[in-house]
């Protein structure tokens, strides 16, 4: 597997975060009719439902997205999008995968969601909870750029039973947010946020990114000072990374020689001592870990539905042009090109794209890697579930990582370290099949 960090501690091009197992370069139109087949079957007992829907509008692209994200779309293909995508979670919640669950959780990402004007998201919405009711959903998150929301748009999704609302801020300081390509600026911040305390949403979250372009050690203290006077519900802080399709890895020259030196990228020592101090100083103000990203003020009540129950491996419609799903043990992707999309929901077809069906090892060493970015792994769980000891079957990885300082192995299961939390994305390599380890991740 290619990542952006492998001998060198330089930040260069490569994917670094591992969002999934197996590698999404595994994934293939050939395994189309393995999808269907899945999204054909009945539910798995137990098995909780999910729906993802993106929303691929911004009004600008950052230069370190990789996402699937449009700038150029006016009202009317806004429009033609949301028709479609509706048309999608009907024909998905008439799928015999549905087996009669209703949403454990729902999930508004992109792209910018917040970009939808108030009318916009009302009618979504609405129509959303006929098809598939989400009144007694644990959790409907909404990702946010605090430049696209307004009074009404705030009061439109509360109504609509948003819970926990996730503002994009990831830096304070204006020049920063402007060069790495952010719309929004530091005072609409403050602005936004104080509409949705003013609100009474049940959680909102923070997201920073440690290592933007342009990042200093002193900028970090004064980012992680303001985020622990708004006092969030929660914060999550990720490393910069430049995957091969965003415009920096295209641009700019990574930690060059005569790269300004006020435009350069941290390189991953530094961005790992920038995060562990913000995880200092949000444990000083009383938050605690709730996986290698998130901090929380209260893990009782401060709750991530949607990661937890997609890393314990539920089914989960992942709706909207070049999404990701999961359903009965078969990952899928809708294609990724805008009219394709278009077309064949106008056609009345479910837009995937490629697949991979998942063998039981496969399964197993998905959830593991994934659970440990929450920093512990419960042998029971696992032996529960698929009738393995992974401190047996996995002693000789867990082992070099115990030498190395990045976790201690116990009785029941394994803890990371804050060493091994800081840098678990580098560390999941170690589980994979050694088939899956050096291909490129996407």
């Amino acid at each position: 597997m290619a990542t952006a960090e492998s001998t060198q501690e330089k930040t260069g091009l490569g994917n670094y975060f591992v969002a999934n197992y197996p590698p999404f370069s595994f994934w293939k139109p050939d395994f189309l009719p393995d999808a269907r087949a899945a999204l054909h079957a009945p539910p798995r007992p137990g098995t909780p439902l999910g729906l993802y829907l993106h929303i691929p509008f911004c009004r600008k692209r950052c230069k370190f997205c990789y996402f699937r994200v449009y700038t150029d779309k006016n009202a009317r293909d806004i429009e033609v999008y949301l028709a479609a995508l509706l048309k999608e979670v009907e024909l998905c919640s008439r799928l015999p995968i549905v087996g009669g669950r209703a949403p454990q959780y729902v999930y508004f990402g992109g792209g910018t969601p917040s970009y939808l004007s108030a009318a916009q998201l009302r009618g979504l919405m609405t129509r959303l909870k006929e098809i598939l009711p989400w009144d007694g959903a644990s959790e409907v998150t909404f990702e946010c750029e605090p430049g696209t929301l307004q009074e009404h748009k705030l009061e439109a999704l509360r109504e609509m039973g948003v819970t926990r609302l996730s503002l994009g801020v990831e830096n304070f300081d204006y020049k920063i947010l402007e060069y790495n390509g952010r719309a929004h600026h530091d005072e609409e911040i403050y602005r936004a946020y104080g509409w949705a305390r003013t609100m009474g949403f049940d959680q909102v979250n923070i997201d920073l990114i440690a290592g933007m372009v342009g990042e200093s050690w002193d900028n970090w203290k004064r980012c992680v000072v303001k985020t622990i006077e708004l006092a969030p519900e929660s914060v999550t802080i990720y490393q910069m990374e430049l995957p091969y399709n965003t415009v920096f890895s295209k641009e700019l020259r990574v930690l060059g020689a005569d790269e300004p030196a006020s435009f350069a990228v941290a390189d991953w020592p530094t961005k790992r001592a920038w995060v562990s101090y913000v995880f200092d100083e949000l444990a000083r103000a009383g938050y605690e870990s709730s996986s290698a990203y998130t901090m929380v003020k209260d893990k009782r009540r401060t709750k991530f539905v949607y990661r937890d129950s997609l890393w314990h491996g539920a089914d989960m419609f992942g709706t909207g042009v070049a999404s990701f799903g999961h359903a009965n043990r078969v990952h899928v992707q809708n294609v990724d090109e805008w009219e394709t999309y278009i077309d064949m929901l106008d056609k009345g077809d479910l837009p995937l794209g490629r697949a991979l069906p998942l063998q039981s090892r496969e399964l197993l060493i998905r959830e593991l890697i994934l659970q440990m970015k929450t920093g512990r792994l419960e042998a029971d769980y696992f032996r529960g579930k698929f009738g393995a000891d992974i401190l047996k079957d996995f002693g000789a990885a867990f082992g070099r990582l115990a030498e190395s300082g990045d976790l201690t192995i116990e009785e029941d299961g394994v803890a990371l370290t804050r060493q091994g939390l800081l840098h678990v994305d580098r560390l999941l390599p170690e589980f994979f099949d050694p088939r899956h380890r050096t291909t490129r991740y996407t």
